[in-house]
């Protein structure tokens, strides 16, 4: 676990006395006596203890018959960090249900992905989380078709298939359930009119994406800025209030991606990063976001990582200089992979050369990342091979990747020199915990982050 205290059910409960936020996500609470889950920060009077039960997962407290607080949106919340961390089969499974395999693929295509039985899968997601896969994925769905009834004026029916649901009546069911409410009713609250849906769909989807604690937004706009590659993204604005922009290539459709980089002052607390989605394919809404917390990093759990890295002498002033420090992720991990190989202006010359363009380009961003499939035959061997490689699948870097055989598979390749191995690791496979110099065994799990640090005080 990433995190410090003692698990019980207990200290758990401190934790909700207390209101504490740097526990939301990492467990749920339900109130027997009200049928309501909630966020350990829920402003709502702290239930006594004897009516408490407590959750891993939303979906855990949704089986069970509870459904979500009203003021504290519990299904709202940053994922745990816990998922991110794990390189074993339930991280990956949870990974992969949250980039939509199971909405895409059913169970048995997470299964395959993960090289599980069925079964197995089942066993040891209810096992630990308290919920399996269609569960979770359910949960999922539900949230994000709360978000496009909040914020969008699309027509419910077409809000309940970009959702994931196979059907409206399964649809309005499993609203019903976990918010008590219709569908109807959770858009009035928000006073959310019901447009035409060409032109609600092209307003596009605005978002608030969530993160734990401190959020140092200005050493990865910083970074995101540096690496932009024409074409596919780009940095507006002035430090303090730049908008990223980008192209998504997604399994429905395109995408493209407006974030807005969160001011110091917001910055210092847990909050969000404000978000705007333009899709071809609404489907594509859950895959995208998440891709976005991956690149983003919006999962961390920034105390665990803050109080472990200032134990070193060295790291502790940077530490305090720059709270909350990602170790910021991709958006596409198969399209980092070949930039960390190229470089900067070799990638700029190949969305010249090889990147599909956009239907419909907005300003600067007029391309998509060439696929591998695109590459594989490029005169660089190098290239080639790595390219290859993704596009067989010999090298998967996907959010449910094994991490272990994907480094035994980079290994095997002509071209990525040690660094750039571990740069493919830290960003296209998420990993917290990469050795690169200048950090040491007393930054263990954390040694990406102690990177990030020392790369942003100028010291690597």
């Amino acid at each position: 676990m990433t995190t410090t205290y003692d698990e019980t059910d207990e200290t758990r409960y401190e934790a909700v006395s207390s209101r504490d936020a740097r526990f939301d996500g990492e467990f749920f609470f339900a109130v027997s006596t009200t049928g309501i889950y909630c966020r350990p920060s829920c402003p709502a009077v702290t239930p006594k203890r004897q009516n408490v039960r407590f959750f891993p997962t939303a979906a855990a407290a949704q089986g069970h018959g509870f459904r979500a607080c009203r003021r504290c949106r519990p299904d709202a919340v940053p994922g745990s960090a816990e998922w991110n961390v794990r390189a074993d089969v339930v991280g990956r499974a949870v990974r992969l249900i949250g980039d939509g395999v199971v909405d895409r693929e059913g169970v048995p295509g997470l299964a395959v992905r993960l090289g599980y039985s069925t079964r197995q899968v089942q066993r040891q997601l209810t096992a630990e989380l308290g919920a399996g896969p269609v569960a979770l994925a359910r949960a999922q769905r539900a949230h994000t078709a709360r978000v496009l009834l909040q914020t969008t004026g699309l027509p419910v029916t077409d809000i309940a298939f970009a959702a994931g649901f196979a059907s409206v009546r399964q649809f309005n069911d499993t609203i019903r359930q976990i918010y008590a409410r219709t569908p109807s009713a959770l858009r009035e609250e928000s006073g959310t009119r019901t447009g035409r849906g060409s032109a609600a769909f092209a307003a596009g989807i605005p978002l608030r994406l969530a993160h734990r604690g401190p959020y140092a937004a200005a050493g990865v706009f910083d970074l995101l800025a540096d690496e932009a590659v024409a074409g596919v993204e780009e940095m507006t604005g002035e430090p303090g209030a730049r908008t990223y922009r980008r192209t998504l290539r997604l399994p429905y459709g395109t995408g493209i991606v407006a974030v807005e980089e969160a001011r110091p002052r917001d910055a210092a607390r847990g909050g969000w990063l404000e978000a705007r989605l333009h899709l071809t394919d609404l489907r594509d809404l859950t895959t995208a976001v998440q891709r976005l917390r991956r690149l983003f990093d919006l999962d961390a759990d920034p105390y665990a990582v803050d109080e472990r890295l200032a134990a070193d002498p060295r790291l502790a002033p940077l530490v305090a200089a720059r709270p909350g420090t990602r170790s910021p992720g991709a958006a596409d991990p198969d399209e980092y992979a070949v930039r960390a190989l190229v470089g900067r202006d070799a990638a700029d010359e190949l969305v010249e050369a090889y990147g599909k363009r956009l239907d419909a380009p907005c300003g600067a961003l007029t391309h998509l990342f060439p696929e591998p499939a695109a590459l594989a035959r490029h005169p660089d061997p190098a290239l080639a091979a790595l390219a290859t490689a993704l596009a067989d699948s010999a090298l998967r870097l996907d959010a449910g990747a094994d991490r272990e055989e994907a480094v035994r598979v980079l290994s095997t390749l002509p071209g990525p020199d040690a660094e750039t191995v571990a740069r493919i690791r830290m960003r296209s496979l998420g990993e917290p915990d990469v050795a690169v110099p200048g950090t040491d065994e007393l930054h263990r799990p954390w040694r990406s982050y102690a990177h990030r640090h020392l790369s942003a005080a100028g010291l690597r």
